[in-house]
């Protein structure tokens, strides 16, 4: 199964073809950035499809992070990932930003719990955590920190994501061992294409991953009574 996998959810736009097949990558390339991922992430596709020497007919699926994360970020990748979906009638499935930041440390935390935060400001995370051999603990949630400490309990734990310093610290100053992974703070493009590979897409699809409402809200104290017709 091949599988073109693209990220630009948090701070990178990446893409990669991954051979499920054979465990491994046929071509990948990523790019740290804040901003500017629309104008990146096309002709990423591009060379990496072209370094590849697959043609989009030969793709299986397509697999996007869908969130948290950016709010203009996620629907960049989405509509790419749609676009080349329906251009080259493949399934298009989503991944969360927070499982495929968790899945590579996973395995280094012993008999622990895993987890992932990504730092959503204000002194919340967006939020996973996983028990010992992959017993989920805590769908993905937004949270404060203390609330992320509480679900995480004893301990110990294996943190990673931006926010995973947050709670670390949070855990110490209360007695839990906590531990942070040397993962960078964004996904793992190839971790997205594995996830993405095992996706079931009925279960996975491929729309914005929103954990919390918008930061702007309507004005209404300088809003103008509606007339009365008489």
């Amino acid at each position: 199964m091949n599988i073109l996998a693209l990220d630009t959810a948090l701070g990178a736009c990446s893409v990669s073809v991954f051979d499920a097949a054979t465990d491994t990558v046929t071509a990948s390339e990523s790019v740290v950035m804040e901003r500017g991922h629309a104008e990146v992430v096309m002709p990423m596709v591009s060379r990496v499809m072209e370094q590849s020497g697959l043609t989009f007919a030969e793709l299986d699926r397509v697999a996007v992070t869908v969130g948290p994360g950016s709010y203009t970020g996620i629907r960049v990748g989405i509509a790419a990932a749609r676009g080349i979906g329906l251009a080259a009638a493949k399934p298009v499935v989503g991944v969360s930003t927070l499982s495929a930041l968790l899945a590579p440390v996973m395995g280094f935390a012993g008999k622990g719990l895993s987890a992932a935060a990504i730092d959503a400001r204000h002194g919340f995370v967006y939020f996973q955590a996983v028990a010992h051999g992959g017993k989920p603990l805590c769908p993905a949630c937004y949270l404060e920190v203390p609330d992320a400490r509480r679900i995480i309990g004893a301990g110990p734990v294996m943190l990673c994501g931006s926010g995973g310093a947050l709670v670390a610290y949070d855990c110490l100053t209360h007695g839990i061992d906590a531990q942070l992974s040397d993962e960078p703070d964004i996904p793992n493009i190839l971790w997205v294409a594995k996830l993405g590979a095992i996706a079931n897409p009925k279960h996975a699809p491929s729309r914005p991953l929103y954990l919390k409402g918008a930061d702007a809200k309507p004005q209404t104290r300088s809003a103008v009574p509606r007339r009365q017709e008489h």
